[in-house]
């Protein structure tokens, strides 16, 4: 019989840790898979809610930024509870409730009650990341989490996928936006009920910080000491910017500019921000864990750089006419998938410069910041430009005339988001070894 203290019970005890930190990114995965398939799909069905409710494209824009407000705001005491309570019940009721609203989502019979709706919807959604995030951080060691952390973010790639995939056939099959809506709230109270039964490990288990059970007494001041952080915050806005003007009007672009039907424009989305996101987000991890064996910076270098070549790419696929759609896809995803890697460069670099129990609240923050100046404005920003130049186009017709707009709007709007975010990732990747070893001392 092993004794505690044998090679055999070492190994099975560490055989069980591996297996129960293995369910736990299973189900934060599916989880984080659905905020996204959920938060998709009014996205894919802009052009059948234009029609019934009479809206522009700025009262879209509106749509997004109304949910993007509520969850950056209710993420930062729900990131602070995280801190102090049970993050598995906090994660559990979380996933039931945004279920439950993403039902009332198809039951909606006006425009004012979509949006309030949505934003009740942002809270539900709100109590996912600063916990997810902050658990994931106490299964897996510094030199693990970036790859853990790819594997938790696979489910925004996977998620809008199965959306852009499936919502525009489930519309077409049932004759009405609403029928995505109803399906997509049945497996999120599975996964609430799922959740309820993992056992979570304790705070700073797995990493060499003296202070993992401590406690601050001021920890928003605390949390915004770090220099890092900002800059990170500064890299997010970028990245919100760009993905929810993308994951908002991209389908409506390829109907609009490139001629297609709603079912092929969200199949071909599925590819440009899905698929690349597949192999963006495994690649990253896998290049950004072997950068962190030199440094906590050469890590965040790996996205920097990445980014800065996303750049041209993405500017390149918008420059195409509407006859080079194939082209199109083909730039836009290669840049797409560089842009992933922003993920697997930032995301772990929180938990490089921030003490254990102070995690969730970091997260919240860097979330809370973030949603509001870029996954907030960039819809609205680019649904108002896009309406503007529609509005000042001559000699085109109505349809045309929204055409250009987005197109023009989308162009100036995305790269210039992309390159900020290259420019944030560039300012952490200077600060973020220092903040590591303050963190550490």
């Amino acid at each position: 019989m092993a004794t505690k203290d044998s090679p055999a019970a070492v190994a099975t005890a560490a055989g069980g840790l591996v297996s129960r930190a293995s369910w736990i990114l299973v189900l934060l995965f599916a989880g984080n898979l659905l905020n996204f398939f959920d938060r998709a799909i009014p996205a894919i069905v802009v052009e059948p809610l234009k029609a019934e409710f009479s809206l522009s494209d700025a009262q879209i824009g509106l749509l997004s930024t109304g949910f993007t407000v509520v969850y950056a705001l209710f993420g930062l005491p729900l990131g602070r509870l995280a801190d102090r309570g049970s993050r598995r019940m906090i994660l559990a009721v979380g996933l039931v409730v945004w279920s439950l609203l993403t039902l009332a989502n198809g039951l909606a019979g006006s425009f004012l009650a979509l949006v309030l709706v949505r934003l009740l919807l942002g809270v539900g959604e709100a109590s996912f990341a600063p916990a997810a995030n902050s658990l994931l951080a106490d299964l897996y060691p510094a030199d693990r989490r970036a790859r853990a952390t790819s594997l938790l973010q696979l489910g925004l790639p996977v998620g809008l996928v199965l959306a852009f995939f499936t919502v525009g056939s489930i519309t077409n099959a049932f004759g009405t936006w609403r029928a995505p809506f109803f399906l997509a709230a049945v497996p999120g109270l599975v996964i609430g009920v799922l959740l309820l039964f993992i056992r979570e490990p304790s705070r700073g288990a797995v990493d060499p910080v003296g202070t993992s059970a401590g406690r601050a007494d001021r920890p928003f001041r605390s949390v915004l000491r770090i220099p890092t952080l900002w800059w990170l915050i500064l890299a997010g806005i970028g990245s919100q910017i760009a993905s929810y003007s993308v994951s908002t009007f991209s389908v409506p672009l390829l109907q609009r500019y490139f001629g297609t039907s709603l079912a092929v424009g969200g199949m071909l989305t599925g590819v440009t921000v899905g698929l690349s996101g597949l192999v963006g987000l495994l690649l990253g991890g896998r290049i950004a864990d072997r950068a962190s064996r030199r440094s906590p910076a050469a890590r965040v270098y790996t996205g920097a750089f990445a980014l800065l070549l996303a750049t041209p790419l993405i500017l390149g696929a918008l420059l195409l006419g509407p006859e080079a759609v194939g082209l199109f896809v083909a730039l836009f995803t290669t840049g797409w998938l560089l842009q992933y890697m922003y993920y697997t460069a930032a995301y772990p670099a929180v938990a490089d410069v921030v003490e254990p129990h102070l995690r969730a609240t970091a997260v919240s923050i860097y979330f809370a910041a973030f949603y509001l100046l870029g996954g907030a404005v960039g819809p609205l920003i680019t649904g108002a430009l896009s309406d503007r130049f529609a509005a000042s186009a001559t000699g085109l017709s109505g349809p045309q005339a929204a055409a250009h707009g987005l197109h023009l709007s989308l162009l100036i709007v995305i790269p210039l988001a992309v390159l900020l975010t290259s420019v944030g990732l560039f300012g952490a990747a200077r600060h973020v070894t220092r903040d590591n070893l303050r963190m550490r001392t």
